[in-house]
């Protein structure tokens, strides 16, 4: 059920992505890409003996635009599942739908919601940081209730866990996203999709 949910949302994001992406914009396509790669190898310690790593949805969404961030992220996820078994190819339909769709559009209902509040650096990099965490938040939950959907474990059980320990990770993923997006809204402002009007995407 997962697979074939975001398999379709793939899908659709990449007829609309077709029209954002031009030679201006596909060297930092490529950038994203290579960093969210690089950074979800990466693991950082987190409370009780557990380590979280960046989803990258938030960063990849407020750089590219929610169809070009979403399918970034898909990408990274397919290549570490085939390539490095990290995830696995059996959840990956699950964890597509959870960081790379669910991320996505939370991170653009949030920046559409903002206004005019994103089109000033302050701003935006306070909603990158505001949205990378309940990209986190919104993903655990998801995947809280698809391990209760299946029977592996009650909700009341996992949600609670989940998302007490991936609040913390939330915390790294907004320090991360606002460094890296600073640092291309210094050198290159103009290419930050977050910055332009976009609808929230239904």
């Amino acid at each position: 059920m997962t697979s074939v949910a975001a398999a379709g949302a793939i899908g659709y994001a990449a007829s609309r992505a077709r029209d954002e992406l031009d030679e201006r914009r596909a060297p930092l396509l490529g950038a994203t890409a290579a960093l969210v790669f690089a950074s979800q190898m990466v693991n950082f310690p987190i409370a009780g003996g557990t380590s979280g790593h960046l989803l990258g949805a938030a960063l990849a969404t407020v750089l590219l635009g929610p169809w070009l961030g979403m399918l970034v992220v898909a990408l990274v996820l397919g290549v570490q599942a085939v390539a490095f078994a990290d995830g696995g190819i059996a959840v990956l339909g699950a964890n597509v739908l959870n960081m790379a769709v669910l991320g996505a559009l939370v991170t653009q209902a949030m920046l559409t919601g903002a206004g005019a509040l994103r089109e000033r650096t302050a701003g935006l990099l306070g909603v990158a940081a505001v949205a990378s965490w309940v990209s986190v938040m919104a993903a655990a939950t998801a995947t809280s209730a698809e391990l209760a959907a299946s029977g592996t474990i009650g909700l009341t059980t996992v949600l609670p866990s989940m998302l007490g320990v991936h609040a913390l990770i939330g915390v790294g993923e907004a320090v991360i996203t606002v460094a890296v997006v600073a640092t291309v809204l210094a050198v290159r402002p103009d290419l930050v999709g977050g910055r332009r009007a976009a609808p929230v995407p239904s």
